[in-house]
């Protein structure tokens, strides 16, 4: 158990203190806006918006170009969000989760691959080509993109893209050293399937009720 802990506090240190205070503070709010997620609570967007505000500084850092877009967007996309699960569809009702729309479906696809191209001359600009990362980086990115909008428009296929992000980001940042915010991605995975199973059950009570 010795040895796991010293591997682990090992990768941090040549990493300067605030960098990992402000790491421990991003995964404790990130986490929670996934768990407010997971209960379709409207906290899931001010707890998001604390986390992704300090991932975006680390990962400029560390030159993760790609998922640092992914958390400025996330704080646009939250403030989007907002407005979107508050907003009444009728004097009783708020907006509902629901499954998407075939113009929805056209239009995932739409973002992912803008998001991809636009990731990829972001890269080109910065000369940041340097190994693999940079490429796993720019479909998670594409990934990420899709599943916060999702979220934010209350479909519940963005579990699906969140779970899949989620499993490629562990082994991403367990090789940058980043090894909390790897733990952090499973466990997001961990919610992340619970939270789809709770969005289907609401759903289908939704649809009985209907």
């Amino acid at each position: 158990m010795d040895s796991i802990f010293n591997w682990i506090f090992s990768q941090y240190q040549s990493v300067p203190t605030i960098i990992i205070v402000l790491e421990f503070i991003g995964v404790f709010f990130g986490f929670l806006s996934v768990w407010y997620a997971k209960q379709e609570n409207i906290l899931v967007y001010p707890t998001g918006i604390i986390s992704t505000a300090i991932f975006v500084y680390i990962l400029w850092i560390y030159a993760l170009l790609g998922d640092m877009l992914i958390n400025a967007y996330y704080f646009l996309m939250s403030i989007y969000g907002w407005y979107i699960w508050t907003r009444k569809v009728d004097e009783a009702h708020v907006t509902p989760i629901s499954r998407t729309t075939l113009n929805e479906k056209k239009a995932i696809v739409a973002i992912f691959l803008v998001t991809l191209l636009f990731v990829c001359l972001v890269y080109n600009a910065f000369d940041r080509w340097t190994n693999w990362v940079a490429y796993v980086d720019a479909i998670t990115t594409a990934i990420f993109f899709v599943g916060m909008w999702l979220m934010a428009r209350k479909k519940i296929e963005n579990w699906t893209f969140w779970i899949i992000g989620d499993i490629i980001s562990v082994p991403l940042y367990l090789y940058k050293g980043l090894i909390f915010t790897s733990l952090q991605y499973l466990g997001f995975t961990i919610i992340a399937i619970y939270g789809y199973l709770a969005w289907k059950r609401t759903l289908n009570n939704n649809l009985q009720t209907a």
